[in-house]
């Protein structure tokens, strides 16, 4: 019988970063367009991750963690701000100013002085002040949310560790329009890039921060 890719994987691929000294809420692109129904864009897995992510957000505020937020956006006369990868996936032509697509989902709209940075490929380090922004807090981890799990989550993941963080992906805070590519990529980033954790554990390291 063939080996279970848990087993497969089991003293190579299973290493674990852990929280560093300082702790950054990355939440990203939990736009409309993810959970609008009939929207090209809709997955149903982001509209689950986006019912669990108030209580992640009071935890965090309360405790006064800094919280980032992404979203894309593109200009929508020629799109040339989303080079190559708009024409791979022209479904993203949907997220341009004005539109109810482009708009954060209900509940977990940024709250007054939280930082929103505007990308218009899947990392959020790639073409942003995210990496600088980081460094200059002393921010050596990203707590990382938001959607989808196999595009923007799993890229940031990556960028992440290369930029030199900690990225520790909230399994029950991430989204994707299919279950297989959502498993899948939570599979590889625990086993290569980062960790992926439950929410119990994640509220469990937050309500014991200090305030800051």
């Amino acid at each position: 019988m063939a080996d279970t890719a848990a087993k497969n994987y089991a003293g190579v691929w299973d290493g674990r970063l852990g929280f560093g000294r300082k702790t950054v809420l990355l939440v990203i692109d939990l736009l409309q367009g993810y959970t609008i129904k009939g929207a090209p864009l809709f997955a149903p897995g982001v509209v689950k991750a986006v019912a669990e992510m108030p209580e992640l957000l009071k935890a965090a505020r309360a405790k006064k963690m800094p919280i980032i937020h992404t979203r894309v956006l593109y200009n929508p006369s020629d799109y040339a701000d989303g080079g190559v990868w708009i024409k791979k996936a022209p479904v993203l032509k949907d997220l341009i100013p004005g539109s109810r697509y482009a708009k954060f989902c209900r509940g977990v709209e940024p709250a007054k002085g939280e930082l929103v940075i505007t990308k218009n490929y899947a990392s959020c380090f790639f073409g942003t002040s995210l990496a600088a922004t980081l460094t200059a807090m002393g921010a050596d981890t990203v707590l990382i949310t938001g959607c989808t799990t196999s595009g923007c989550i799993r890229a940031s993941a990556v960028d992440a560790v290369q930029h030199g963080f900690r990225p520790i992906v909230i399994r029950e805070c991430v989204g994707d329009r299919h279950d297989g590519p959502h498993e899948a990529n939570l599979f590889d980033i625990n086993a290569k890039y980062g960790d992926v954790i439950g929410k119990a554990e994640a509220l469990k390291y937050i309500r014991g921060l200090k305030k800051a």
